[in-house]
């Protein structure tokens, strides 16, 4: 179960997200909101990644108290994903991989399912936005994280990976992991049987169940 606790993030601007309390279970929750409502700031502090005030628990780990065990349990994927020019897929993969606990034979799947091919021996400055997405999602599914945080995990990529993306989310989601999404594909929830529907407006989460 994940937990938000007097969840605030404040903006230079004076906007500010508040959540007061709360919980999601096991499962997939999908966000939605306007461009600029705060959806993907809302994740990159879930995952660790931004500060704010109040917590957010994970299976009982709490991010303020036990930082390294929470963010070893979640995997995040933004929408937009840079990594150093220089360097290839093979080694931002191998580097994460040792840190998550990723294995060869993961790494493999992985690679196969959303069709890399020789591509992730080249330098990451020759990548298409396409190609910088796969690697995005590459890094989120390595190990055995407890929660996959994925900001706009369709765009960029073609129809065939967003078909197979689709099998492996679905796929981790049956071993028992969690998943925060957003996108902003029309048809986007009829692609899982989701549990709730997050509404990010004005600072607030509205959450409709399925």
């Amino acid at each position: 179960m994940l937990e938000i606790q007097h969840f605030r993030k404040s903006y230079p601007t004076g906007f500010q997200i508040e959540i007061n309390s709360l919980k999601l279970d096991k499962g997939i929750h999908l966000i939605k909101g306007e461009n600029g409502s705060g959806k993907s700031t809302l994740l990159k502090a879930i995952a660790g990644i931004h500060d704010f005030e109040g917590d957010v628990i994970l299976d009982g780990i709490s991010l303020k108290k036990e930082p390294i065990s929470f963010r070893h349990k979640v995997n995040y994927s933004e929408a937009e994903p840079l990594f150093p020019d220089f360097l290839s897929m093979d080694e931002l993969i191998a580097f994460v991989a040792k840190t998550k606990g990723a294995d060869k034979t993961q790494i493999t799947s992985l690679k196969e399912i959303l069709a890399i091919g020789d591509f992730s021996k080249n330098a990451i400055a020759t990548y298409s936005s396409g190609m910088l997405k796969k690697t995005g999602l590459i890094l989120a599914f390595l190990g055995k994280p407890s929660m996959i945080i994925l900001d706009e995990p369709y765009t960029t990529i073609d129809l065939g990976t967003q078909k197979r993306l689709t099998e492996l989310i679905n796929r981790e989601l049956y071993k028992g992991v969690s998943f925060l999404l957003t996108s902003h594909i029309a048809d986007f929830e009829g692609f899982f049987d989701y549990n709730s529907v997050l509404n990010i407006s004005n600072g607030s989460l509205l959450q409709n169940h399925e």
